[in-house]
C-alpha cells in the first residue's frame, strides 16, 4: 500500500500561526482513512476543532468550501493541487506526494520508448515532485524530454479532465507516470500520439492503444444507440468547479434545433438511481466531470454522452472527428 507525504507537522504549525479555531478537513477516497487520525492530531496539538467532510471528493473541482462557508476558518484539502477557482473559504492544499518507488517502472519503459526520440513526460499530482529527476534519467538514456504547463495545471501535470499541458507538445510519444488507464486514455485521445504507461503501483509498463480501441468501440456503440433518441436530459453539475451551465444551455438549443426535446437537470452527484426517475428520456448528455460518461457507462440504463459525442449522434460532427471532453480552467 503506497504511503503519502501528508505534511502533518507543517499543517499543525500553519494552524497555530493562523490561530484558526475551526478547521475543515477534506480527502479523496484513497486518503480518507487518515481522516480521524489527522483530526485527532490537529485538535490535540492546536486546540482547534475539526470538521471532516464525509462526502466523496473527485478533485480540486469538488471542494467542500461552499458547504463549509461560514462554518470553518480554514479548509485543508489533501491530494490535489489548487485550480484557478474562487474558493469561498481559505484553503490549504496538501499535495500528498506518493513515496512509491517509480524508477523501476521508468527503467522498464525504456524498452517501449526505444523507437521514439522525443518524449512528452506527464503525471498526476502525487508524482510531480519527481518529474525533473525522471526527465534527467530519460535524457541520460538518449531521450529528448519535453514538459509544459497547461491551463490550470502545473509543469507536466495532467488531470482526468484536462490535458492542456500535453496537447501542444511536439513529441513522438508520451510517458505517463501513474496508475490506472483513464489519464493515459485522455492523453491518447487528446494528442493522437503513442502513450506509454509506467505504473509504479503495479511495477509494470504498458501501452494504451488496445485499451483505447476498446473504449472507443464502446463509445461509438453508445453514440449509435443515441442517434435514435428523441428526448435528452442535459446534466449540469452543481459542483462549482464542474458547473458548465452555459455549455448545457447551448447543447439544449442544439438539440432543439434538430427537432428533439431537451431538458436541463441539475445534480450534485450523478448516479444511476437519481436518473431512473427520468425514464421518459432516451439519453443523457454530461456537462459535469468528463470521466462520468466514460468510466461509469456500464452502470447506467440509458446512454450517457459527452458534448462531442452528442454532436456525432445528432449528425453535426463526423465520426472521425471524435474528441475527448475536457474542462479547461483559465
Amino acid at each position: 500500500m503506497p504511503n503519502y507525504q501528508l505534511e502533518e507537522e507543517e499543517i499543525v504549525a500553519k494552524i497555530s500561526k493562523l490561530k484558526a479555531q475551526m478547521i475543515g478537513l477534506q480527502f479523496p477516497d484513497g486518503l480518507r482513512v487518515h481522516a480521524t487520525r489527522l483530526a485527532r492530531k490537529i485538535e490535540n496539538e492546536t486546540g482547534a476543532t475539526t470538521l471532516i467532510s464525509g462526502d466523496a471528493c473527485y478533485g480540486a473541482c469538488d471542494l467542500s468550501d461552499r458547504s463549509m462557508e461560514g462554518l470553518v476558518d480554514l479548509l485543508i484539502h489533501w491530494g490535489h493541487t489548487a485550480l484557478p477557482l474562487d474558493y469561498k473559504v481559505p484553503v490549504l492544499f496538501v499535495e500528498a506526494y506518493s513515496t512509491m518507488e517509480v524508477f523501476e517502472s521508468v527503467k522498464k519503459a525504456l524498452k517501449l520508448l526505444e523507437n521514439y526520440e522525443t518524449v512528452g513526460l506527464v503525471t498526476t499530482t502525487q508524482h510531480l515532485y519527481l518529474l525533473n529527476d525522471i526527465a534527467n534519467f530519460l535524457e541520460e538514456n538518449g531521450k529528448k524530454v519535453k514538459m509544459e504547463s497547461g491551463n490550470g495545471t502545473r509543469h507536466g501535470q495532467v488531470l482526468g479532465c484536462n490535458f492542456s499541458s500535453a496537447r501542444g507538445l511536439s513529441v513522438d510519444s508520451f510517458l505517463y507516470i501513474g496508475s490506472g488507464n483513464f489519464h493515459p486514455l485522455g492523453l491518447k485521445l487528446s494528442t493522437d500520439k503513442p502513450v506509454i504507461i509506467a505504473d509504479p503501483y503495479m511495477n509494470e509498463v504498458r501501452e494504451i492503444d488496445k485499451f483505447a480501441d476498446r473504449v472507443l468501440r464502446k463509445r461509438f456503440a453508445k453514440i449509435a444507440v443515441s442517434m435514435g433518441a428523441k428526448r435528452f436530459g442535459v446534466l449540469v453539475s452543481s459542483k462549482y468547479g464542474q458547473m458548465r451551465l452555459e455549455m448545457a444551455k447551448s447543447l439544449k438549443k442544439i438539440i432543439q434545433d434538430q427537432g428533439q426535446e431537451a431538458y436541463l437537470i441539475l445534480l450534485d452527484n450523478i448516479k444511476p438511481d437519481l436518473l431512473m426517475a427520468f425514464r421518459d428520456l432516451d439519453a443523457f448528455v454530461v456537462t459535469a466531470c468528463p470521466r462520468i460518461a466514460i468510466d461509469d457507462a456500464q452502470i447506467y440504463e440509458k446512454p450517457l454522452l459527452t458534448p462531442y459525442e452528442l454532436e456525432i449522434a445528432l449528425g453535426i460532427r463526423d465520426w472521425g472527428d471524435y474528441q475527448i471532453d475536457e474542462i479547461i480552467y483559465e
